[in-house]
């Protein structure tokens, strides 16, 4: 039950990170080296990224992992 909600949060969180950065799902896929199939699947909650690819898209995004995780 805690993982679906955290799942849940960590999905929205990178939903929202990308509306913010206004770059589209097509140019964050290509900068970080994953598939448009890849970020739409984080974006709706099919997937989640490994650490690596988190790092990557939080460099991109300019955003802190604290921000996708909302961990404290």
């Amino acid at each position: 039950m805690i993982n679906e909600s955290l799942d849940a949060q960590i999905t929205e969180n990178i939903k929202r990170e990308i509306e913010n950065s206004g770059k589209t799902k097509t140019e964050i896929a290509k900068a970080i080296g994953i598939t448009n199939a890849t970020v739409s699947q984080y974006c709706s909650g099919r997937a989640q990224p490994t650490l690596a690819t988190l790092s990557k898209l939080c460099k991109f995004l300019d955003c802190s992992a604290d921000d996708i995780l909302n961990v404290k």
